[in-house]
């Protein structure tokens, strides 16, 4: 299943969408995430060491990270401000933390986090605005890497058809 999780006001994940109706035979799924209550990381670990894969926070992510992480794909569509991802896209990336465990190994030359799940969802953004689109694209695969996935590249707006043909 691709996940496409839009935190744009304009709704742009919906081009997605309609993109993929149209044109791939393809499970998906849109969660519109502007309009859930998604609280930031506390950094309490709690989800390494109390909650072993589970957030105490008591809010509209539990769903969403459990669609996570069955998804085949994820899609992070977003606005940017000073270059980079919106702040609810960097919240909901940052409550990704109960994906990992506390133990830690090498992939390659860098020290990671063990994955605490088996599937491996790759990562991929869709941007609105004046991104930085290296930096966002070195991000996006050091985000990909830390889930155990594949980057699948940053794609302005304008150019999310190219996204979709990678879905």
């Amino acid at each position: 299943m691709v996940l496409i999780i839009d935190t744009t006001e304009e709704k742009l994940g919906k081009r997605v969408v309609t993109e993929l109706k149209d044109n791939k035979d393809i499970s998906y799924e849109y969660i519109d995430a502007l309009s859930l209550d998604i609280l930031n990381c506390q950094g309490c670990n709690c989800c390494w060491l109390k909650t072993p894969g589970q957030c105490v926070i008591n809010d509209e992510f539990e769903p969403v990270l459990k669609k996570i992480t069955k998804a085949r794909q994820v899609w992070m569509v977003t606005d940017t401000k000073f270059g980079f991802i919106s702040y609810k896209t960097k919240n909901i990336i940052d409550r990704l933390i109960p994906i990992i465990t506390v133990n830690l190994h090498f992939v390659g030359k860098q020290v990671k986090h063990v994955v605490r799940y088996d599937n491996k969802p790759d990562f991929g953004i869709i941007y609105l605005g004046q991104g930085d689109k290296d930096y966002l694209s070195y991000w996006c695969e050091k985000c990909a890497i830390n889930i155990n996935g594949k980057s699948l590249g940053v794609y302005e707006i304008e150019k999310y058809k190219e996204a979709v043909l990678c879905m």
